[in-house]
């Protein structure tokens, strides 16, 4: 290596009484060090939340099967640890994605470390079931807090490292509850999943001057544990009346749940996929069931659409002869 010769011949052509076994050493030691900025160099540096378990966990670990850097945040880094294990790609870090002084830590870290980020993939979130009547402020509050602020964090901080790079992608994991949201019970949460897809639409044309790629993902139903009781949260205060909601919440945690028709590891080298194209796209259905969700929202609103059409046009000023 250039780098690596160059010192060694520095050290053996000056007054240094240096042994040939360290001499020996420190040309490993560089060696290291030049093929690690080599690689960082050649690969992209992914930047993922929520990567402990689920679609994130699944992501991390193809990113590294394919020799990906990747910076992985999570609530629990040891449970991250444990996944992974100790690699010179990976770095875990533990991150209340909620803080916002915590996630501008985080990015740091992340480029002290790698030097850049080039993908950042906002997949921190959790379920909650309950009726708008049901949940309590603290309940709502915290899902949005999770799901929504959390991502406009992650993004506030590292959007002026993309933008100064002139290139980047970003990844809002939203769900297609949040372009369809007909669902009993889950009224909070596919409200979350509406407002990702909200300010991902003007993050879109925001950050395409830069050079920036920013894509909406609209998974269906994956077989992670997403609907486990230990991850779907509960209304701390149900209300009898509500047989359907309660019958909605049954039907996901006992019936959908482990037969979920979505294989996270293919959604995890799809997305890997889809940050290596010119031209990615902007809105993007994950699923066949998603595919269909969504069609039929179109076909429903576009039906309502015509038949009140007559009604949403009546509102002009009248025309003056």
């Amino acid at each position: 290596m250039i780098v690596e010769e160059f010192i060694i011949h520095d050290l053996t052509t000056r007054s240094v009484d240096l042994p040939t076994s360290k001499i020996g050493g420190l040309a490993i030691f560089v060696s290291s060090i030049y093929l690690k900025q080599k690689h960082m160099k050649s690969q992209k540096v992914w930047f993922v939340t929520g990567a402990s378990k689920g679609l994130g966990l699944n992501l991390v670990k193809e990113l590294l099967a394919q020799d990906y850097s990747v910076v992985a945040t999570t609530r629990t880094k040891q449970a991250l640890e444990n996944e992974i294990g100790d690699q010179e790609n990976f770095l875990p870090l533990e991150v209340d994605i909620t803080d916002d002084s915590d996630v501008a830590r985080a990015v740091l870290s992340a480029i002290d470390y790698f030097g850049r980020i080039d993908v950042l993939v906002n997949n921190a979130g959790y379920g909650q079931t309950g009726t708008l009547e049901e949940l309590s402020d603290q309940e709502a509050r915290r899902n949005f807090e999770v799901n929504v602020f959390g991502s406009l964090n992650a993004i506030r901080h590292i959007a002026p490292h993309m933008r100064r790079q002139q290139a980047g992608h970003i990844f809002n994991i939203a769900s297609i509850g949040g372009l369809a949201g007909n669902y009993p019970a889950f009224g909070v949460y596919c409200s979350t999943k509406f407002a990702v897809a909200g300010f991902t639409e003007a993050l879109a044309v925001e950050m395409e001057p830069f050079g920036v790629h920013t894509t909406l993902v609209y998974p269906g139903y994956f077989r992670t544990d997403f609907l486990s009781e230990g991850s779907l949260h509960t209304a701390a205060n149900p209300i009898a009346a509500y047989v359907t909601a309660r019958e909605n919440e049954a039907t996901h945690l006992h019936e959908i749940n482990g037969n979920q028709a979505n294989d996270p590891q293919k959604a995890a080298t799809l997305l890997i996929e889809l940050s290596t194209l010119e031209q990615p796209p902007v809105h993007f259905l994950m699923g066949e069931d998603a595919y269909e969700l969504a069609k039929n929202k179109i076909n429903m609103l576009t039906a309502e659409i015509e038949k009140w059409k007559s009604y949403t046009v009546s509102t002009g000023f009248e025309q003056s002869v």
